[in-house]
């Protein structure tokens, strides 16, 4: 199936004036509507994750997909390390600051309660800590093997930031053995300087290079937010270079600004231009793109992770049946 969709080229605006106007009233569409749900499931979830004293990015990063998750699907993502983050990255909701001290208990806290919800698979992410010198990967290590430990059956996904791109910090997270290494490129190379806070285009596709390294049969994935600016062209080139580092998973869902400080939205993607782009991406060859206006990096993950080992399974079995040929 071809896709013919027009792409048109950023426009310039003349003076800041100008963009500011366009900018303000730019309005959602339709098709961002998100249907609320505070079910059982939402409210013992919630009630469940405060009497732990546990975070999830859900609530924190304000992600439109809650309602879904909790109420319906019954999944989180755990954030560990506390909730405030030294850096400040201009598309974020979380709160920045100092952190406190760690809490060595959060593993099996994290580990106890995935067991109290059942879950198949679970997606641990965490705050950026540079005011440590391992950036929280020992905390992050133990956690995956809390979990493992509690909840053997249960697939397990990290999310850490780049840890000051360091490969010790790395190598300590990779060896607990995660079932799937997701680290997010954010966006694409002309406005990550802009977008990021400390983090960078190239030490990101580094990172996920030297996770896939270490363990090579752990599935790494990465995603995207569209609407900051970027062209089409950007886009792809950014496909390019994550399967140019044996990046398996990719997710791109459409940027929405969290508040008046942050970055404002310059377009807003059509479910139909989505799907173009998930297109693109499977030619690429990555086993499983998840795109769409709400789609975020943890959003469906036990469905992403499930056809990441399926595609890593058959493309085994067509190498036994060459080799046999």
């Amino acid at each position: 199936m071809t896709l013919l969709l027009s792409w048109p080229k950023q426009q310039i605006m003349i003076g800041d004036e100008s963009m500011s106007k366009r900018e303000e009233h730019l309005r959602k569409p339709d098709w961002l509507k998100i249907k609320l749900n505070t079910n059982e499931n939402y409210t013992g979830l919630k009630k469940m994750m405060r009497e732990n004293n546990l975070h999830t990015v859900c609530e924190e990063a304000k992600c439109p997909n809650i309602h879904e998750c909790w109420a319906v699907r019954r999944t989180a993502t755990f954030m560990i390390l506390g909730d405030v983050c030294t850096r400040a990255c201009r598309f974020c909701a979380v709160k920045t600051g100092l952190p406190t001290e760690l809490d060595w208990e959060e593993p099996e806290r994290v580990a106890d309660s995935v067991q109290l919800m059942n879950l198949k698979h679970v997606v641990v992410t965490a705050v950026a800590r540079d005011d440590l010198k391992d950036g929280g990967a020992a905390v992050f290590a133990e956690t995956v093997r809390a979990i493992r430990r509690k909840n053997p059956f249960t697939s397990i996904e990290v999310l850490p930031s780049d840890m000051g791109g360091v490969y010790e910090n790395l190598k300590m997270l990779m060896d607990a053995r995660p079932d799937i290494l997701n680290h997010n490129i954010e966006t694409v190379r002309s406005l990550t300087p802009r977008v990021r806070a400390r983090a960078t285009y190239d030490r990101t596709l580094e990172f996920l290079r030297r996770a896939k390294e270490m363990q090579p049969d752990i599935p790494t994935k990465s995603s995207i937010m569209v609407g900051l600016g970027e062209t089409k062209e950007e886009i792809i080139e950014t496909m390019d270079d994550l399967r140019a580092n044996n990046v398996d998973i990719m997710a791109i869902g459409q940027y929405l600004q969290p508040s008046k400080k942050h970055l404002k939205v310059k377009k807003y993607y059509h479910p139909d231009e989505f799907a173009e782009l998930k297109e693109i991406a499977m030619s690429k060859g990555f086993s499983h793109c998840e795109a769409g206006p709400l789609v975020r990096s943890s959003y469906h993950a036990d469905e992403q992770v499930n056809a990441a080992t399926k595609a890593k399974q058959e493309m085994g079995e067509k190498e036994i049946q060459q080799q046999q040929a």
